[in-house]
């Protein structure tokens, strides 16, 4: 039953601070009538295509790390406050009341500011001449943007190559649109301690291509591995899309999370793969604005038709005032990323300070008896921890060892992580692969000194 105990807590959580808006007694009106409908006799019948969804690891590990009061490494936001030219951006947008059509609708597609800056970047970056009008499309972050890819070329029984461990919402996805998922397995070599160390069986990848093969999904800086694609493991990947005709989509939302910016090779600048990719970018990602949720594809004019269609009887338009202060905070910038690096907050500002942050985790984590897996690029970490599960009883008929163990590091030592199983699709690559936890490394200086505190204490035990 929900008592005012319960209005209390969820009022003081993150997740759910927008309820401190409301009284107690009003939320618990909210919930009883919300109650009293869900045990109505009304019981419709939903679409097919959502039957078999299950609840997002989001949804269980951000709860337990608010109600465990946990040091959170587990999602990949960073908790400290934005960059302060880009807020201030946004902030002196609003100080203008002349600019009033910056507070209305504006290009469907995105911004004219917006998209024209973004062209002149991935014309450098692809080495082709890329038209903001017909080669740009802004969404609602860069979930919108994968979500219309598939869903504007993928038919039903349409299969696609995706590369596991894999970002959770790509699997769901395609099968909202119709297709079929088939996973690509990376192997990681025993005692390994770099994510470069990952790699894909090419030959593997082969075997599974056949005549409903449509599509490749390349996420490059990798999510949860923190590995970077090699130049020839790209070329390798291109030679396969070429070959078998495949459409690519180049997820590479982690772009400027590179140690040097020379490093990050995009798919769509290897010779011949512009006009068969979609590339997916994001500024939640690229300013550390991950709340403003806003992100982008582009891709030659007949890639990006079907996309712009169901945005524009979607979505239809992104949030004016945000697209602008990106699209400024871009203009301020580039200059910088190409002759400046050292000054520019993409070119070495971010990366720098993620480094700092990568090896200060990976230390911890050595002293709390991890053995961590060093990332190429991003802000995630995965560790094997086999050293500290013995004792523990973890295993269960529904979970793999990652998920028992991840929840008792949460409840007991107050560490909040995420078990990287959830990024495989089988339960023999779930168990195989459950002997470690990803970490975010992105977070305050605070919280990677308490983290710190709990990893030397679990380290001693």
């Amino acid at each position: 039953m929900f008592t005012r105990k319960h209005v209390l807590f969820l009022q003081k959580t993150g997740p759910f601070s927008v309820l401190s808006m409301l009284s107690s007694k009003t939320f618990l009106n909210l919930v009883r009538t919300s109650r009293s409908r869900m045990l109505s006799s009304f019981s419709p019948k939903p679409a097919e295509r959502t039957a078999d969804h299950a609840a997002s690891i989001w949804v269980e590990f951000t709860t337990l790390a608010a109600e465990t009061k946990a040091v959170n490494l587990g999602q990949g936001f960073p908790d400290s406050p934005a960059p302060k030219f880009v807020t201030d951006l946004l902030e002196n947008l609003s100080k203008q009341p002349e600019l009033t059509a910056a507070h209305q609708y504006t290009r469907g597609y995105g911004h004219p500011m917006l998209v024209y800056i973004l062209a002149k970047m991935y014309s450098h970056f692809y080495n082709v001449q890329v038209d903001p009008m017909n080669e740009v499309l802004v969404t609602v972050g860069a979930y919108l943007s994968l979500y219309y890819a598939f869903l504007g070329w993928v038919n039903k029984g349409d299969e696609v190559l995706i590369i596991e461990p894999a970002y959770d919402c790509y699997y769901p996805q395609v099968k909202f649109a119709g297709g079929v998922p088939v996973p690509v397995v990376m192997n990681l070599a025993e005692g390994a301690t770099s994510a470069s160390q990952f790699t894909i069986d090419f030959d593997d990848m082969e075997k599974k291509i056949n005549n409903k093969t449509k599509m490749l999904v390349i996420n490059n800086p990798h999510n949860p591995t923190g590995k970077l694609f090699t130049r020839q493991e790209l070329e390798k990947l291109a030679e396969i899309a070429k070959k078998h005709n495949l459409i690519v989509i180049a997820d590479e939302v982690y772009e400027f999370h590179v140690w040097d910016k020379n490093d990050m090779v995009r798919f769509a600048s290897l010779p011949g793969m512009y006009e068969r990719t979609i590339s997916i970018g994001s500024a939640g990602k690229a300013f550390s604005v991950t709340g403003w949720k806003l992100g982008w594809a582009v891709g030659p004019k007949q890639l990006l038709e079907p996309l712009k269609a169901i945005h524009q009887n979607c979505v239809f338009t992104c949030s004016t005032p945000t697209q602008m202060a990106i699209a400024q905070a871009f203009q301020l910038d580039w200059p910088k990323f190409l002759n400046d690096p050292k000054n520019s907050y993409l070119a070495s500002g971010l990366s720098g300070e993620l480094r700092d942050k990568r090896d200060k985790l990976a230390r911890m984590l050595e002293e709390g008896n991890f053995r961590p897996i060093i990332p190429d690029a991003g802000y995630f970490m995965l560790a094997d921890y086999s050293h500290l599960k013995e004792g523990l009883k973890l295993a269960t008929e529904q979970d793999p060892d990652d998920f028992v163990f991840s929840r008792w590091l949460c409840r007991e030592k107050k560490l909040a992580v995420i078990p990287p199983s959830a990024f495989y699709s089988s339960r023999e690559q779930k168990e195989k692969n459950s002997n470690m936890v990803r970490l975010c490394y992105f977070k305050k200086n605070e919280t990677l000194d308490a983290a710190e505190v709990i990893l030397k204490k679990l380290g001693k035990e």
